[in-house]
């Protein structure tokens, strides 16, 4: 009787202890859980290789500066809402909140959610003239704000994109391999 007492006391207790992940950056739009979710997910969308990923050039506090400052109050209650949305499913799904998760079942769940919402829009029929389309999912609207702040960034557009910071001559057709090293212009 002891141990099967005991066995949810010591997992409650080893859970309690196990470290929050934190952000390096104060949120302006988000909460810091919501923050931390975010940054996350960016870095799942673009992880750090041999170049940044998306946490190491800023783009969490890029997403939560944008939700602020570029969308209307709308747009920032259906980004909260698919947030929310989001997590409840992963607890739903797994048990546990999204971040307390291990990183494989982080990227497993974005990937599913993502592959999802990828086929929701495919399915999904145009909307007729004059009215508005719908928004965009939690996953695919975090995943245009990622690319967009990370190829903006500096390492984004020197290190991933050509860039030139003066651009020469405009040569307006010659082959891809003359015009650099096979990497997209940032310029």
């Amino acid at each position: 009787m002891g141990g099967v007492v005991s066995a949810p006391t010591i997992m409650a207790v080893l859970k309690g202890c196990a470290a929050k992940p934190t952000i390096d950056w104060k949120p302006v739009f988000l909460t810091e859980p919501q923050g931390s979710l975010v940054a996350t997910v960016a870095e799942i969308i673009i992880p750090k290789t041999d170049t940044p990923g998306a946490k190491e050039t800023g783009v969490p506090a890029f997403i939560d500066l944008m939700l602020k400052d570029a969308y209307d109050q709308e747009t920032q209650e259906h980004y909260s809402k698919g947030l929310k949305e989001f997590e409840e499913a992963a607890e739903k799904e797994y048990g546990d909140p999204f971040i307390e998760l291990k990183p494989e079942q982080q990227a497993a769940f974005v990937k599913k959610i993502h592959d999802a919402a990828v086929e929701e829009e495919r399915n999904r029929k145009k909307p007729e003239p004059g009215k508005p389309a719908p928004k965009r999912s939690f996953i695919l609207f975090t995943k245009e704000l990622t690319l967009l702040g990370f190829f903006t960034s500096q390492p984004g557009a020197t290190q991933v994109l050509q860039y030139e910071a003066v651009p020469g001559a405009y040569k307006g057709c010659i082959p891809l391999k003359e015009a650099g090293n096979g990497k997209t212009w940032a310029t």
